[in-house]
């Protein structure tokens, strides 16, 4: 019987068992890495979640047990140049010796699909969902579309780009013609809150939906729903269940914050309540609708979902394909409600992604 391994630099080789006793040094220390799972941790990136995406990173680097599986770094820099061991690369050498890749990187081409189109190509499995289910999620235009026809609870909205033919005032007023203020304002492909604006009055909201259309090219006007913060993890194939959902959590925000910042991820000044106190009615239909949607934009392994909770029920806000992992992010908290870890969450992703 013959082992192969991969030596450093690239150098293959083949040694015969009985060759080399147990007692050999050698034979034991290639053997043990042989045996590990080469996983490259892809973080960075060209988004304004680039700082989130290193902590997310960072925590699956150190929450992948070391006997288990060789843990490489691979980074994505703002310029979108993939580097590996300190080197600038092209993404199909970065990948080579690598088992399965966890994409731990937060919008941009991290979560629009274009990551998960090279990494395909390499033929190297990853986590995450795939093209398709990265472009039905990130694009919060496009994956309203999809959500309402099948009924999901969203908050009414108005979509605009920089090809929309109107000027910023006539598109104001096509918003008041639907419903009243106070307006949410944002990007339609950024997320964290990133790029999010209030317009308290219709007075408002012509220079902010010019601001963020200018700023980055489509909008979405909601309206304001008033009600509790929520989100829930969901995960395929754990613990017996097709799709697994979370508990629920309440989100209380900083004193005085009208909705969630892009700072608040940053700093770690969300509050994550799991347990909530939601009654069993509304935890079940957040926990059904998280699935739903998981379910309706062809996501895959995991996802989270964000919701207002009010007396008519759960507004939908957006579905994250990518979910944080940083502190002071949901999923940590969600995961040890029901006693599991980010090492064995990240395990169990590395598993749906080989299969």
């Amino acid at each position: 019987m013959y082992l192969r391994y991969d030596l450093p630099h690239g150098l293959t080789t083949s040694l015969a068992e009985a060759s080399h006793p147990p007692g050999c040094d050698f034979f034991m220390r290639y053997t043990f890495r042989m045996t590990r799972t080469v996983v490259g941790v892809l973080r960075g990136g060209t988004s304004s979640e680039y700082g989130l995406s290193l902590k997310t990173g960072s925590a699956f680097l150190d929450a992948l047990p070391e006997d288990r599986y060789d843990v490489r770094d691979i980074y994505m820099d703002k310029s979108g140049t993939w580097h590996h061991r300190g080197m600038p690369m092209t993404p199909a050498r970065a990948v080579r010796q690598i088992d399965v890749v966890v994409n731990a990187l937060h919008g941009g081409v991290g979560e629009d699909g274009t990551v998960a189109r090279v990494l395909k190509q390499s033929g190297v499995p990853f986590t995450g969902a795939d093209a398709h289910g990265h472009m039905n999620a990130y694009n919060k235009i496009h994956s309203r579309r999809l959500l309402k026809d099948v009924g999901i609870l969203m908050p009414h909205a108005v979509a605009f780009s920089v090809h929309t033919p109107m000027v910023s005032g006539d598109m104001a007023q096509a918003v008041f013609a639907r419903f009243g203020p106070p307006y949410i304002v944002k990007p339609a492909n950024e997320g964290a809150s990133s790029g999010l604006r209030i317009a308290w009055t219709i007075i408002e909201l012509p220079d902010i939906l010019a601001d963020v259309l200018d700023a980055y090219g489509a909008a979405l006007v909601e309206e304001y729903v008033v009600g509790t913060e929520a989100t829930v993890g969901v995960i395929e194939d754990f613990r017996g269940e097709e799709l697994y959902a979370l508990p629920p959590a309440r989100i209380e925000l900083p004193e005085g914050a009208p909705h969630i910042m892009h700072q608040h991820h940053h700093d770690a000044s969300l509050q994550y309540f799991v347990p909530s106190d939601f009654s069993q009615s509304e935890k079940a239909s957040l926990t059904e609708a998280a699935r739903r949607a998981h379910t309706i934009l062809g996501l895959d392994h995991f996802s989270r979902a964000d919701f207002i909770l009010t007396k008519r029920g759960p507004y939908l806000l957006e579905v994250n394909a990518l979910p944080g992992f940083y502190a002071g992010a949901a999923m940590p908290h969600l995961l040890s409600s029901v006693g599991a870890t980010v090492g064995q969450f990240a395990e169990h992703a590395l598993q749906l992604a080989r299969r």
